[in-house]
């Protein structure tokens, strides 16, 4: 099979599935509709094991945009990674990954849903590790570590609810929540989420896992891995909504959404930048759950993944044709050479601020009016608006870099046009990005909302979008007499820049701990002691009392003759004392 094969014939089966998946939530919308298939796998007197699937709008929209999003990618790929030449691997694996995000959202079962997030887990680690190289290995490493934290835990809660007869969780929510054991397993699920959604204090994986090629990127960090802890809030939503560490999520969401954004504006890596971005609104859909609104959440989730997988094909562009260079300060006035890429670049950044119309406006600005009209403390209020100031803040500072200051690679360089494989995949997310935010908001709410607040509160969003805006600009145009500044602030900024020394926390101290203990404990135990009282202990005994019967089947006299004599005297001395 042709290499490219593959990647025609993925793109072709993705999109159909796409399609058939936004005709089913049309008409699962329309008739308020929920599918609960049951497939038994094998019946043994009064066991059964049943594999069961949950069609409802919600699982049904979310597949559709992972569809839309992996098919976009795979055609993407297709001219990204040409000069890969295992490039049916690459499209395996992205495959794989697609499978096991779906089985994730269509999962009742708590069991089916261990399969998709172990999946997600371990493919996001091959794809990780692709480019092989020690950057890609460290930042596998940590990634999968932090992810097998969440595993373990909910690995814990299929244990627990053995008691419950079923791992059918969907039919114990409103009955769970009557049952303080219950209360475990929604402590359990919370942390598992947290770890998946990368909030404080696992964060440090999210802008690690960049090692990975960039198609993956977009993939992985709009519609997918990153989203599924947020799923999985959305679905136990019910039985957690009343619990203390909930309402504990939520100042630990709004943290990482402000170090998301803090740590952006010091960040120089284009995929960082973005990965950080990721971070900042996992932060506001994990506060927004954690204030009992998982509607809204999956509707920020869906408009999210649409303009961040856009962005992350943009970057992918510009880092092509940089010569795999991604630091922007050498990068600039983009837009005179590549005015297609830039354009979608622009919009999937502006979709990113909340700037009306586009897709992010339609979430965020819901989002924040919600926030206005609840009943919360300063420091909530504070966190959810500083941090959606820094969202227009880095990103002006990005746009500033790429598009209006001045070429720093070379003074002679030949930038090409785009390749239109790649902008024909971009195109596509390009015009979700306009218009999914309209067609969600539609779609999801019957009735329209309507937040009356006083017009100085109601301004607040487009106050605070305005002062990013200034201070962007303003940080972008500082040049070379800031680092001055930065130098006197020298502590200040290594502890911002390096999202508050979480990566020194989990990644040298934790991982580097854990992984020294398990090398004395296999050194020890696994090829030390137990290897001496099981395996070669046995091994040897046996060669041993082998050795001497060997001996005495080879019937030698002088044995015979020995062992004879030896049993004569043991016999006198027997008889003699009696």
């Amino acid at each position: 099979m042709n290499k490219f094969s593959l990647c025609f014939i993925s793109f072709f089966f993705l999109f159909f599935f796409m399609l058939m998946n936004f005709f089913m939530m049309i008409y699962f919308i329309m008739y308020d509709m929920v599918m609960f298939l049951e497939w038994e796998i094998v019946s043994f007197n009064s066991m059964s094991v049943v594999m069961s699937l949950l069609l409802d709008w919600m699982s049904l929209s979310f597949m559709m945009f992972v569809l839309l999003i992996s098919s976009s990618v795979i055609m993407y790929s297709k001219s990204y990674m040409s000069s890969e030449l295992n490039l049916n691997r690459f499209i395996i694996l992205v495959l794989l990954f697609v499978f096991s995000m779906i089985l994730l959202i269509i999962s009742p079962n708590i069991i089916s849903i261990i399969l998709g997030w172990d999946g997600l887990g371990l493919v996001s680690y091959c794809l990780v590790i692709y480019y092989q190289n020690i950057k890609s290995y460290n930042a596998g490493m940590l990634t999968v570590l932090s992810n097998r934290i969440g595993d373990v835990l909910i690995l814990m809660v299929i244990a627990w609810m053995v008691n419950y007869g079923s791992w059918n969780y969907i039919f114990y929510l409103n009955f769970m929540n009557n049952d303080f054991s219950m209360k475990i397993i929604g402590g359990m699920i919370i942390l598992a989420a947290m770890t998946k959604s990368a909030q404080i204090p696992f964060s440090s994986w999210l802008p690690a896992a960049m090692a990975a090629p960039t198609p993956v990127s977009a993939l992985v960090h709009s519609s997918t891995l990153v989203t599924a802890g947020v799923y999985l809030l959305i679905r136990f939503n019910n039985l957690l909504i009343e619990m203390f560490f909930f309402k504990f999520l939520l100042l630990l969401a709004g943290l990482t959404m402000f170090m998301a954004g803090i740590s952006a504006n010091y960040e120089f890596d284009l995929k960082k930048i973005i990965a950080l971005s990721t971070l900042s609104q996992l932060g506001l859909m994990m506060s927004i759950l954690s204030m009992g609104m998982p509607i809204l959440a999956f509707f920020h989730l869906l408009t999210h993944a649409m303009f961040k997988a856009l962005l992350f094909m943009c970057a992918g562009v510009i880092i092509h044709l940089m010569n795999d260079i991604q630091d922007i300060r050498l990068m600039g006035g983009l837009s005179l050479y590549i005015p297609l890429t830039s354009l979608c670049l622009n919009f999937s950044n502006l979709a990113l601020c909340g700037i009306p119309f586009l897709a992010g406006f339609y979430s965020k600005d819901l989002i924040l009016e919600v926030v206005s009209m609840s009943n919360l403390n300063l420091l909530i209020f504070f966190l959810y608006y500083v941090s959606t100031g820094l969202t227009m803040f880095y990103t002006i500072r990005l746009l500033m870099y790429l598009m209006v200051n001045d070429f720093n690679l070379l003074s002679i360089y030949n930038l090409y046009e785009e390749d239109y494989i790649m902008l024909k995949s971009m195109f596509i997310l390009l015009f979700m990005s306009l218009v999914s935010g309209s067609f969600l908001s539609w779609m999801i709410f019957s009735y329209p909302y309507m937040i009356y607040l006083p017009f100085n509160m109601k301004m607040m969003v487009f106050y605070i979008i305005f002062l990013g805006f200034i201070m962007g600009l303003m940080i972008s145009n500082m040049g070379l007499y800031s680092i001055n500044k930065f130098i006197k602030t020298y502590s200040l900024s290594s502890f911002m820049t390096l999202m508050w020394f979480m990566p020194n926390l989990s990644t040298y101290s934790l991982n580097y701990y854990f992984l020294n203990y398990g090398q004395n404990l296999l050194k020890n135990i696994d090829m030390g002691w137990t290897e001496l009282y099981s395996g070669q202990g046995m091994y040897k005994i046996i060669k041993y009392y082998s050795v001497i019967n060997y001996i005495y089947q080879m019937n030698n006299f002088k044995i015979y003759l020995f062992s004879f004599v030896l049993w004569m005297m043991i016999y006198i001395f027997m008889v003699m004392m009696m």
